[in-house]
């Protein structure tokens, strides 16, 4: 098993860290050029979203980024330092009346992109899992 973290504060244009570490990620491991686009997508909408909904955007606060290489799957755990939601308050994006409203998006796209996807921490933490063919 091989694990890599970063940390980073939680500023929006830190993203460019979190797509190098995923580059750096497929170099290293040799990682299918499919399930890197998914990896990248799904993370960075994770990041994303403890930047901006967890953390609040508040710079003194962090994002945990860890990924955990097993012989049959990659995991990402993305952590913030906020106060956590409940992931069945949150409105579906499918439904009719959400079509048209610009966010609400990324845990919709999480979970499609990812094999398995879990909350945390009262939603501390989230678990992206893709499975190696």
């Amino acid at each position: 098993m091989n694990t890599i973290s970063i940390e980073i504060p939680s500023l929006v244009e830190n993203i460019r860290i979190v797509e190098s570490f995923i580059d750096n990620a497929k170099e290293k491991y040799q990682l299918d050029d499919d399930l890197y686009g998914n990896i990248m997508i799904a993370v960075i909408e994770s990041v994303n979203n403890a930047i901006i909904h967890g953390n609040q955007l508040e710079k003194s606060k962090f994002v945990h980024l860890s990924m955990i290489l097993e012989e049959t799957s990659v995991t990402f755990l993305i952590k913030d330092e906020g106060k956590g939601f409940v992931i069945n308050d949150l409105p579906d994006p499918t439904a009719p009346e959400n079509l048209a409203k610009p966010g609400g998006r990324g845990i919709f796209l999480m979970k499609h992109l990812a094999d398995e996807v879990a909350f945390n921490d009262n939603g501390q933490e989230v678990k992206l899992t893709f499975y190696l063919n």
